[in-house]
């Protein structure tokens, strides 16, 4: 039996503010298996956005083990981190975080800049990418041209350029209306089905989160509930 995507191992997280220890992870374990769709909810503080941070390789635990993909994350420094980021994740954020000087296309090829690949390589495949969310015919516009539902589509193919193993989003129906909302999730919903990725996808809103196959709740830097989606094919969780 093939091991879990991600895995984590009493995994904990303190930061000091103002003098004062916070731990926002408590000796969290947590399985998720390669091809799911989970939604992670919890209140405010609970460590929902600390947990995609690490999960990203963004920040180090302070201790616990946390494998994703195969590779130990907690024995990697910044520099081998940015080179695994690179190939096994994509981020989608609540802000989009796109240049506002570029065109949609540019903004796509930005994960590629590193890679080994020409620039012809790059524009075919930021191409694709935009073609896989429905944007091809706005490739050249830059961001103030799009839509919001738009904006956050050219950051979804940003995110899938490089062909990750995992997409890690945050809130990223936050900013949106109902919408151009619902053709995110459609659109996330999709990947997960057709291009069997990964994704973990923080988020406050109920809705969004029955789009997922498996609803994990976080509270105080613990794991609350878990919940299978049964109007979906159910994603793979082990938790402890």
């Amino acid at each position: 039996m093939a091991a879990p995507l991600i895995q984590l191992k009493n995994v904990t997280k303190t930061y000091t503010r103002g003098g004062e220890e916070l731990t926002v992870l408590n000796q969290l374990n947590l399985d998720m298996d390669e091809g799911g769709y989970f939604a992670l909810m919890g209140p405010s503080g609970s460590g929902k956005t600390t947990l995609l941070n690490l999960l990203g390789g963004l920040d180090h635990a302070d201790s616990g083990e946390l494998t994703v993909a195969g590779e130990h994350l907690e024995e990697m420094d910044g520099g081998e981190l940015a080179g695994w980021r690179a190939r096994n994740v994509g981020f989608v954020f609540q802000g989009f975080n796109l240049i506002p000087v570029l065109s949609a296309q540019q903004n796509v090829e930005l994960p590629l800049l590193l890679a080994p690949l020409s620039s012809k390589q790059r524009k075919e495949h930021a191409e694709y990418a935009l073609k896989l969310v429905g944007l091809e015919d706005r490739r050249h516009h830059r961001p103030s041209q799009l839509s919001g539902g738009q904006e956050q589509r050219v950051a979804i193919a940003r995110a899938l350029v490089s062909d990750p193993k995992l997409i890690l989003a945050d809130e990223p129906t936050g900013d949106l209306d109902r919408a151009s909302a619902e053709q995110v999730l459609a659109l996330l919903g999709k990947l997960n089905v057709e291009l069997k990725k990964t994704i973990l996808m923080v988020t406050h809103d109920p809705h969004a989160a029955e789009c997922a196959k498996t609803i994990v709740h976080l509270d105080k830097g613990r794991l609350g509930r878990v919940e299978q989606n049964v109007q979906r094919l159910p994603g793979v969780l082990a938790a402890t």
